[in-house]
């Protein structure tokens, strides 16, 4: 009797190797952003609670000021292990290969070291490749225990080390390039970073990602964070009469992307948000002068996470004074929610937007 022909097809299938820009650019990137909230982010939330602990008199306070600083300095440490970890859970992968992805993440997030480091875009490139070829051994041989790491460690190290160098310096001079760019042109900076970056939130990847990928800071963060913020609070204000209050706390601490089905069928519903957003930039980057680094900046107001973030920055840059209080009050509630409702009852009297469109499912 012959044997089967091989048919890849059937065996990318079997495996769970879906090579497909779903896979990679919206679940691979959704664990990215996990991987990154579960680390990076919350080590620096804990690092903010620790140091505002600390003014506070009494002992008791300064052990418990001295344990946030040190778990948020541990959970930042483990970026990369945490967001290998969760690119390999979003793309399916076995336990023996998740594991191994956490070690590549962790060591692509570093390398190749000072001055530069390839950060998160060098971990999502480099993990993909390591679970993909991961699950393809995964089980196929007797030594399964023994196989499938060596595969997986030495394809995600050997594209790490590929790749990671010229990631790098790619994204220091992205980072450095806008964030110079912001400085020097605030107002036009200000309406670019703001309307991209918020899209971007609102579209099924991770601005927190690209943000953290790229290192952008100081105003342009503040850029960023604005126009995050103007999606989310926007979204949520104008789809009040659709969605009552469980609509402004799904969309409003939690994500505008609910809204993605919606947008699909109705685009023109973007545009009250997006509008808020080129209005609330150049205000973040010429008035109130808002810092936010990295993937606070592009986490807007879920879980406030983005307010925490301006507020970490600025503390840092010695900047945070009453003004940025108010301008964080402004920019990332009370003007998106006000601007996004104008221009969304200009667009119903147009009879662009009406009810319903915005219902959540």
């Amino acid at each position: 009797m012959s044997k089967k022909k091989f048919n890849l097809s059937d065996f990318l299938k079997k495996k769970n190797v879906n090579i497909t820009a779903k896979a990679y650019f919206v679940e691979a990137m959704s664990g990215m952003a996990q991987g990154l909230f579960a680390s990076l982010l919350i080590g620096t939330i804990l690092n903010t609670l620790g140091k505002y602990v600390a003014l506070i008199p009494g002992d008791a306070f300064t052990v418990i000021a001295g344990l946030l600083t040190k778990s948020g300095q541990m959970a930042s440490a483990i970026t990369g292990a945490a967001i290998g970890v969760g690119i390999a859970a979003a793309l399916k992968a076995p336990m023996l290969v998740m594991a191994c992805a956490t070690c590549v993440g962790y060591f692509a997030n570093a390398f190749p070291g000072e001055p530069y480091a390839a950060g998160p875009l060098g971990v999502f490139i480099a993990v993909i490749f390591a679970t993909e070829f991961g699950k393809l051994v995964s089980k196929e041989t007797k030594v399964d225990i023994l196989v499938t790491p060596i595969v997986t460690l030495g394809t995600g190290l050997l594209v790490a080390y590929v790749t990671c160098p010229a990631i790098a310096i790619a994204m220091n001079w992205i980072g450095e390039f806008i964030n110079e760019a912001t400085n020097l042109h605030p107002f036009l900076m200000g309406i670019v970073i703001s309307v991209v970056v918020g899209i971007i939130l609102t579209l099924p990847i991770s601005s927190a990602a690209i943000c953290a990928s790229i290192g952008i800071a100081g105003i342009a963060g503040g850029a960023a964070l604005a126009g995050c913020c103007a999606q989310m609070v926007g979204f949520a204000a104008c789809s009040f009469r659709d969605n009552k209050w469980g609509g402004v706390v799904s969309q409003g601490l939690g994500t505008s992307m609910l809204q993605m089905p919606n947008i699909v069928k109705h685009p023109q519903i973007w545009i009250p948000a997006t509008l808020a957003a080129a209005v609330t930039g150049p205000m973040s980057t010429l008035i109130f002068k808002l810092e936010c680094n990295g993937v606070s900046a592009g986490m807007g107001t879920c879980g406030l996470v983005g307010p925490i973030g301006c507020i970490t920055a600025m503390t840092n840059s010695g900047t945070l004074n009453g003004t940025a209080w108010f301008g964080m009050l402004v920019i990332c509630i009370v003007a998106p929610a006000v601007l996004s409702i104008c221009f969304e009852l200009i667009l119903r009297k147009l009879g662009l937007i009406k009810e319903g469109y915005m219902k959540l499912s």
